[in-house]
């Protein structure tokens, strides 16, 4: 696995310095004269390698580590630094061939296990790469890298909890690495520990790391924390330290248009930026969906145009000018969902939204072969259902009323008074008391389906409040009944009834006066809810004011679907529902608020 001792070691002597102290150029040069003499020199070939490599001559380091395993196939270092040059030069076959054969020849050598696994990572083979790591952790070739790479396997397979044990190993092998704490920051915040990721976030910077990527990650954790006077501080830090970060950007904007909901202060960031890159697409699609978030449609298509118009302009940003012209510009929409279309062919998520498109145009038949090719790929997706019954409606087939059975799929339960509480009505005044403080923001989410309130960016499950934790034990009964209820079949809902849950997320929501959500579904759940807390007067009227409504699809439909099925809120009520299922609520009147939970549901 090593080379022999060289029979020149004062001249290898000298170009190890010379490439210690950065001169390649000089190094090569001596390096090359030694090869020359003596070609059977392996360690010459091998520093030759690595002084073509850091002199930028890829092609020269790669003959060198070539003659390296010309004269000893099995020194496993030069066949990896081979794979890797390869992997580097976008010949992704050839460095796995090469990195396979470095790991087969000593599974212990971690190199070649990380390297191999950070290829196969990259071209999104994550059970591949998990294989790789752990075989390689089992003969004990683990170092921190490798553990590091381990643990990014796991989180890309959802595994979450394993994910962070291993990130958590991989910090307490390396005390000194700031990366390895970044690492577990992301893992913790996609989580929604957010706690833990923003301490880790703040390990990273005390070891070193001043990656504008580790300020936008702290900033994003302390967000969800509430913590927005110091999120806005690390947002603006990590702008500081790279102007074109775009997600800091949009997180700062964002952040800005909860805490005050004015469009001018959230986008004075993003003006800022396009003042000096004025075609820069993302910045204008981040914008856009301010404007959209807001209400504004017009000045919403307007920029998405403007973006799209650009010669580099994303699908994405085709299909954000596609459904902004729905509301203000109907007749382009259609034009700009097909340049998308032919520009992502075969990008997922541009053929779901795609697809919206074309059901608000009608295109049925375009649309449904679509939805059906994807479904394949992914069966439980939420979205692909809600369009595949939307189009089930349009031609009033009977199988859209097997996905929306309201009698039997929509049901409403009462919650348990938690112990501790003499009544139901005692528990929620105390939790509404506990939920107000934590509704800090005034503008809602641009990117969710409320309009005229606030909502909670923590993940509720996660609250260490007892008032909370109390909800989540007083849900419990109405779920497993729910389920229980629902029983087992063939339909899309029940196929997947283990009789076992989790949840995937929990939130509330503050609805102000003429607050509402637009008609949606959960992307992320099985089962959806809405529990309400407290409620305003106008829930009493005759109109429907306030109530959760079924049916109507959040498309740009004409003449539009009316909603088919309503429940009256009660306070302590849950309601639970497919998550496929389309639903939004009725605007109310008054001066009172309208004060919920949510969560989603998922088998377990």
């Amino acid at each position: 696995m090593h080379p022999p001792v060289p029979a020149d070691a004062p001249t290898l002597q000298h170009a190890g310095l010379l490439l210690r102290s950065g001169q390649y150029a000089q190094a090569r040069s001596v390096l090359e004269e030694l090869v020359r003499r003596q070609p059977a020199q392996l360690q010459a070939h091998w520093l030759l390698g690595g002084a073509c490599q850091e002199g930028g001559d890829p092609a020269a380091a790669e003959r060198a580590f070539r003659a390296v395993l010309a004269l000893d196939a099995r020194w496993v270092p030069a066949r990896v630094a081979l794979g890797e040059l390869l992997a580097r030069s976008g010949r992704a076959d050839e460095a796995e061939r090469e990195l396979r054969r470095a790991h087969a020849d000593d599974p212990r050598f971690p190199r070649a296990a990380l390297s191999l696994a950070q290829l196969l990572l990259a071209g999104e083979r994550a059970a591949e790469a998990l294989h790789i790591t752990a075989s390689a952790l089992a003969v004990g070739a683990g170092d921190a890298e490798l553990l590091g790479a381990h643990g990014y396997a796991l989180q890309k397979l959802k595994r979450h909890d394993e994910a962070i044990a291993a990130l958590q190993r991989a910090a307490q092998l390396a005390p000194q690495s700031a990366r390895a704490e970044h690492d577990l920051a992301l893992a913790l915040h996609q989580t929604r520990r957010n706690e833990a990721a923003a301490a880790a976030a703040q390990r990273a910077l005390a070891k070193g790391s001043d990656l504008a990527e580790t300020w936008g990650l702290l900033g994003r954790a302390l967000a969800a924390l509430d913590r927005f006077d110091a999120a806005e501080a690390a947002f603006r830090a990590a702008i500081a330290r790279r102007g074109d970060f775009v997600e800091a950007q949009q997180d700062l904007s964002q952040l800005l248009w909860l805490r005050h909901g004015d469009l001018s202060i959230a986008t004075a960031v993003l003006d800022a930026a396009l003042a000096i890159d004025p075609a820069q697409p993302k910045l204008l699609a981040v914008k856009a969906a301010l404007h959209t978030g807001a209400g504004d449609h017009a000045g919403a298509h307007a920029l998405f145009a403007r973006a799209a118009a650009l010669p580099d302009a994303h699908a994405d940003v085709l299909l954000g000018a596609a459904v902004t012209a729905l509301h203000s510009d109907r007749s382009a929409a259609l034009a700009f969902a097909r340049r998308a279309d032919a520009l992502a062919p075969n990008d997922d998520s541009v053929q779901a939204a795609l697809c919206d498109i074309l059901i608000a145009y009608g295109e049925l038949a375009d649309a449904e072969p679509r939805i059906a090719a994807l479904q394949q790929r992914f069966p439980h997706d939420q979205h692909l259902r809600a369009l595949q019954a939307t189009i089930w409606r349009l031609r009033g087939d009977p199988r859209y009323g097997v996905l929306y059975d309201y009698p039997n799929m929509v049901r409403s339960y009462t919650i348990d008074t938690p112990p501790g509480w003499p009544d139901l009505a005692s528990y929620l005044r105390d939790l509404a008391a506990a939920l107000r403080r934590r509704h800090t923001t005034y503008g809602h989410p641009p990117d969710q389906s409320l309009r005229g309130g606030s909502q909670t960016l923590e993940n509720l499950a996660a609250a260490d409040d007892p008032l909370i934790k109390a909800f989540f034990r007083a849900i419990d009964r109405p779920i497993r009944e729910h389920m229980a209820g629902l029983g087992h079949g063939d339909d899309p809902l029940r196929a997947r009834n283990s009789g076992a849950y989790r949840l995937s997320g929990s939130w509330s929501v503050q609805l102000r006066p003429n607050g509402f959500h637009v008609d949606h579904f959960h992307t992320d759940g099985w089962l959806s809810s809405a529990c309400y807390i407290e409620l305003p007067d106008a829930v009493h009227g005759d109109g429907h004011e306030g109530w959760i409504k079924f049916g109507q699809p959040g498309l740009a439909l004409e003449p539009p679907l009316p909603a088919e099925h309503f429940v009256k809120p009660e306070p302590g009520l849950l309601v639970l529902f497919p998550s496929y299922m389309w639903h939004g609520t009725v605007p109310f009147p008054g001066t009172q608020t309208r004060l919920t939970i949510a969560f989603d549901v998922v088998p377990a």
